[in-house]
């Protein structure tokens, strides 16, 4: 896949979660202070962090195509300084100094923050055996195991929250968690049997480790996501 059309796809993806972070958090607190944005780069600059470690330092033979799609895309898309710029100016131009101020002040305080946080949670997983458990003829990577877990307990509390806060019908609101669920584990279970492809393993020979993995991330995957949408629902 072209580094292009990868950046483009992700981009596209990255701006519509943006969208609805961002519009659910201030349906959830309101508009006195920009708390979608803010919510949109604190979560952002962490799976930045995480992700860089896991696909970039700590050399996973990754395609670049994904990496970029993943990166820049996706992340890029997602996290918005130029929104944060414009409601910076905006509350200054209404007289709001000190609500500026402390948007300023949390933004970056906590951007960095979660972007070093991401990065520690990254090593620490990697740290031992480069993320995976190895044996004759086997792999288990764990440590990507757990990034995709992360990754579902936060789309579960999102999705609770925007759910609760939108006026759609039982029916829409259950086909929405079905797309979104189902995507989810789908492309986090590729991705894993990309590394293992990546990593020297094939489906002729290794078909039943890797359909091994594949459903053990997704149940792993589904009971985090429950978790998420269980916290998502006492918020």
């Amino acid at each position: 896949m072209n580094q292009l059309i990868a950046v483009a796809l992700g981009g596209s993806l990255g701006s519509v979660l943006r969208f609805l972070v961002s519009t659910g958090t201030y349906q959830w607190l309101g508009r006195g202070f920009p708390y979608g944005t803010l919510a949109v780069n604190v979560i952002g600059s962490f799976l930045i962090g995480l992700l860089a470690e896991a696909l970039i330092l700590q050399r996973i033979a990754f395609a670049l195509e994904y990496r970029a799609g993943i990166l820049v895309g996706i992340m890029g898309g997602f996290t918005t300084f130029s929104s944060f710029s414009l409601e910076t100016i905006y509350l200054i131009e209404q007289g709001s100094f000190a609500k500026a101020a402390l948007n300023i002040l949390i933004s970056i305080a906590a951007c960095l923050l979660a972007v070093w946080l991401g990065l520690l949670s990254g090593r620490s997983l990697f740290l031992y055996s480069g993320g995976a458990i190895q044996w004759p003829g086997g792999l288990f990577p764990y440590a990507l195991v757990i990034v995709n877990a992360i990754g579902a307990f936060l789309i579960g509390i999102v999705a609770t929250i925007l759910l609760q806060k939108a006026s759609l019908s039982m029916e829409y609101r259950a086909a929405i968690m079905i797309v979104i669920v189902g995507l989810y584990l789908t492309l986090s279970g590729l991705y894993l049997i990309l590394y293992m492809i990546e990593h020297g393993y094939s489906f002729e020979n290794h078909l039943n480790l890797m359909l091994g993995i594949f459903a053990g991330n997704g149940l792993i995957s589904i009971l985090v996501l429950w978790t998420g949408l269980w916290v998502g629902r006492q918020i």
